[in-house]
């Protein structure tokens, strides 16, 4: 006797919990791969944002200038808000008529450093949704394949002979189970492995851009507010 075994039809003919099962890992494969083009669009963004901004701050434009076209950006990139935070407070302090090069440059670090804080918690945002995914998918799979399996043997007992023909259908029913959970993990652990390395790359291009805020920021500390220059 011909069964059929196809995906569609062992899913259907599954029972209840391994059902539900399936379709929560299929919710969530469906939500982890929304995260994951998202999160391709969001980090090509800030790259190349960041490396726009690079080649307009190193192209030697007047800082002040700079900042006055920066803050008039309503969507502009992470290195734009740091150096707008960092430049932001060191101007308020010059304001106060602070003349210590040394309050002055720890007033914009701590403002640049509180601005990177926010950046690298935006660009984390939704990594541990595909962390989780990509640990807990399988052992759901599996605890739906174990629940499948034990309810195939349950409904053998009441057979007085039992033959591969089947046994067949109730095992592989269980194991779609643990096929999904892995469908649902796999591609959510390349991801994360993807972009926590992007991530930290810009995270270190941001960290590199304050040190070297910092130090013009130093060199300008004895100047007055107009004459602010690399």
């Amino acid at each position: 006797m011909n069964q059929d075994l196809s995906i569609i039809s062992l899913i259907a003919h599954a029972s209840l919990t391994v059902q539900l099962v399936i379709a929560a890992l299929l919710l969530v494969s469906l939500a982890s791969w929304s995260v994951i083009f998202s999160k391709l669009i969001a980090l090509g963004r800030v790259k190349a944002r960041n490396e726009g901004f690079e080649q307009e701050f190193w192209s030697g434009k007047n800082l002040n200038d700079l900042y006055t076209s920066v803050s008039n950006r309503p969507d502009g990139a992470p290195l734009e808000r740091i150096f707008a935070s960092g430049m932001r407070e060191f101007l308020k302090l010059r304001e106060k008529r602070v003349v210590d090069a040394g309050q002055l440059l720890d007033g914009a670090r701590r403002a640049m450093r509180a601005s990177y804080q926010r950046e690298l918690d935006a660009m984390e945002s939704h990594l541990s949704f595909l962390a989780s995914v990509g640990s807990v998918s399988p052992y759901v799979g599996l605890f739906g394949t174990i629940w499948g399996i034990m309810h195939a043997f349950v409904g053998l007992s009441n057979l007085t002979q039992v033959t591969l023909a089947t046994v067949a259908p109730g095992i592989a029913e269980a194991l779609v189970a643990t096929a999904i959970g892995l469908f649902a993990a796999i591609p959510a652990v390349l991801a994360y492995n993807r972009f926590a390395r992007q991530i930290d790359r810009n995270a270190i291009t941001l960290e590199t851009f304050i040190e070297e805020f910092s130090n013009i920021l130093q060199r300008n500390a004895g100047q007055p507010a107009p004459a602010a220059q690399r």
